[in-house]
């Protein structure tokens, strides 16, 4: 018989505990996980200006200023890095100094992570990426029992950000929250909880067997005795304000002015006490400087009460249900099309009370990107991660829309490293041989003086390469595969190369080698998951379900520079884009056949948003300029761009970076004069 999740429960806790505790040993590694800066972006809201930033290396980010940083990745992983810390770029450790956390996790085993894209004349359904499709799997692969194994060691984590004056809000529903909450006061013990907020969401609902569900829970808890508290108070009731007397000074109420707690010894005061067993709230001396301001009523039966003043009463104090917010409706102007978006007065209500000036907030589930909308309005610092690649890219809209300071945009910079090491495979050439196979090649067999990852596909005289998973592909690796080619065992008609992460501009490379003989291919980013045994490789290995898909990339028109006395004007116009095949996509036949359409009609409109770098140093993209196709009613982006520059002497290198309606990144690279 089947343990009950009860039973279970210390098991899945110690679990937790085990692995926050191999991740916390192997921050000060060599292996630990970083973060990889994609681009510092410098928001313009795509109406053409520039923002005027004299920039810095990547390699100095964080050793002068603080810039809020938006994480693409496993929020396990992102963590991990935050914790870790990077010395090469300067961005330090963020252990115990986030003040707030609050996160919105998955909590709803049925739901619907499919994104609708919404396209000229069509739309498309897709469903999350494969890495998503993983983590959504695998948070629910056995219940309930599968999610707490998922959310403890992040909670552990998180405590671990935390400072010692910092607060926790964790936004669940009734699915879950019961075991959630016996989880948090393990981890942060039951003496640090302070609420479990209840928000009334929606309108009644009707489930006819049961009470309708219309509410969601917060739990609140601090990490340490001292922490961040700023009351919060709500508007005055109707029927509280019809209870008012008043006089010559104005609207008042009366208070008792003994204290609800036992008291022994207690004062007489104009000769009397509190009710029985009762003490004054107040000193004595209070007590009669309230008197010579007139603040004391005396009821007809002699017991003293303070008055005070409507215009004294800042509000009533926030209770722990709250009613007053109402969830984001599609006309509303929040309203971004995003399912699990949460209102901005919410989360609002969850920064004043829990941070000060100064404060760093973060969400690690961060969904729509509203922590991080709100906590910019407010002046606090942030930190978002999300896995999702829609939400990122909602998220990152948001911000540009509302002129936010200049962010940094990261992702996990080693994700399929971290993978291989907790994977089956001894080595990478162990790894290599298994890719081959899949990839439907022959290994060469392990000896001196063969590379080990190299495999063939003897009928086309086709040579295979396969980097490791802790490279970046570019050139040096397409030229050592060219060279290969040309000299291992004779020589090859044809190099294929199958890569893990590549860098930002490959389709540039590629093209500057112009070799119709090279083929570059994307290994699945979770490939890796999938291959967690012997049997799951030879049942990949039998169905051929493996896809190598082609890498997208980006072209533009040759850049035009119009020279002025202190001013140059460039224009740069897109050119065409070339889509991954539909087939490594996550769509479903119908979707494919749309897509196919749309590709073969007009490709540019797949392009979500782009944005330009006018003087790339080769080393961090600086977006200085943003356009997306939301901001047109034909959901078509504008493809041209007029930028009024300082002007330079010699070439200018501008990089230009789109990205499509899936979260697919390309990066073209050109010189103007």
């Amino acid at each position: 018989m089947p343990e009950s999740l009860i039973e279970e429960l210390p098991k899945i806790i110690a679990q937790g505990k085990k692995e926050a505790q191999r991740i916390l040993d192997s921050i000060s590694t060599r292996n630990r996980i970083t973060l990889q800066t994609n681009e510092l972006v410098l928001p313009t809201k795509a109406k053409g200006g520039l923002f005027d930033f004299t920039g810095q290396s990547v390699k100095t980010l964080g050793k002068k200023d603080w810039f809020n940083r938006m994480i693409y990745g496993d929020n396990l992983l992102a963590m991990q890095a935050l914790l870790a810390g990077d010395p090469l770029t300067g961005l330090p450790s963020m252990r115990g100094k986030i003040d707030l956390i609050y996160i919105d996790p998955p909590f709803d085993s049925k739901a619907d992570y499919r994104t609708k894209i919404h396209l000229p004349n069509t739309d498309i359904e897709s469903k999350p990426t494969v890495i998503e499709q993983f983590a959504y799997s695998d948070t629910w692969k056995n219940g309930t029992s599968s999610y707490l194994q998922m959310i403890i060691p992040r909670l552990i984590l998180m405590k671990e950000l935390l400072s010692e004056q910092g607060s926790i809000y964790v936004h669940i529903d009734w699915h879950i929250g019961h075991y959630v909450k016996v989880v948090m006061d393990d981890i942060f013990g039951k003496e640090n909880f302070r609420n479990e907020i209840v928000w009334k969401r929606g309108p009644q609902k009707s489930h006819g067997l049961c009470y309708g569900h219309n509410s969601d829970k917060i739990l609140f808890y601090i990490k340490a005795k001292t922490y961040i508290w700023n009351k919060q108070v709500t508007e005055l009731s109707e029927s509280y304000l019809k209870s008012f007397k008043e006089d010559e000074k104005g609207k008042y109420v009366t208070t008792p002015l003994h204290s609800g707690k036992p008291a022994k010894n207690v004062p007489v005061w104009r000769g009397i006490r509190p009710p029985t067993g009762r003490g004054w709230a107040y000193t004595i001396d209070k007590l009669e400087e309230f008197d010579k301001k007139s603040l004391i009523e005396w009821s007809g039966s002699g017991v003293p009460r303070l008055k005070r003043y409507l215009d004294d009463i800042e509000g009533a104090a926030l209770q722990e249900i709250w009613t007053d917010i109402k969830p984001v409706l599609a006309k509303t102007k929040e309203y971004l099309d995003y399912a699990t978006q949460k209102p901005e007065k919410l989360i609002e209500r969850v920064i004043l009370a829990s941070s000060d000036q100064g404060s760093i907030v973060a969400d690690f589930f961060a969904g729509s990107g509203t922590t991080g909308a709100i906590a910019e309005k407010l002046g606090k610092k942030w930190i978002m991660s999300d896995l999702g690649k829609p939400a990122c890219m909602i998220a990152r809209k948001r911000l540009i829309d509302q002129d936010a300071k200049p962010f940094l945009y990261q992702s996990i910079g080693d994700y399929q490293k971290e993978q291989f090491e907790k994977s089956q495979f001894k080595t990478i050439g162990d790894l290599a041989h298994v890719i081959v196979n899949l990839y439907g090649a022959l290994p060469f067999p392990m000896q001196e003086g063969v590379p080990n990852n190299l495999g063939y596909i003897k009928q086309s005289k086709t040579l295979v390469f396969v980097d490791s998973p802790s490279k970046m592909t570019g050139y040096a690796t397409l030229k050592k595969a060219q060279e290969l080619r040309g000299s291992f065992m004779g020589g090859w008609d044809k190099v294929v190369v199958l890569g893990w992460n590549f860098v930002t501009d490959i389709g540039t490379v590629i093209q500057s080698l112009n070799d119709d003989k090279l083929e570059v291919l994307v290994i699945p980013p979770d490939l890796l998951d999938k291959l967690k045994s012997k049997a799951s490789y030879h049942q990949l290995l039998k169905s051929g379900q493996i896809r190598f898909s082609s890498l997208q990339y980006l072209t533009i028109k040759p850049i035009k520079v119009s020279k002025g006395k202190e001013e140059d004007e460039i224009e740069i116009e897109l050119d065409n884009y070339v889509l991954l095949s539909p087939d490594a996509l996550p769509l479903d036949e119908k979707n494919k056949e749309k897509l196919e359409k749309v590709i073969e009609k007009d490709p540019l409109s797949l392009v979500e948003y782009w944005s330009i770098d006018p003087d790339y140093d080769g080393e961090t993209f600086r977006s200085k300029w943003q356009e997306y196709r939301e901001n047109n009613e034909d959901l078509r982006i504008k493809r041209k761009a007029k930028l009024t520059l300082p002007k330079v002497e010699g070439k200018r290198k501008i990089c230009v970076k789109a990205v499509d309606v899936f979260g697919f990144e390309s990066v073209v690279v050109q010189e103007a004069r």
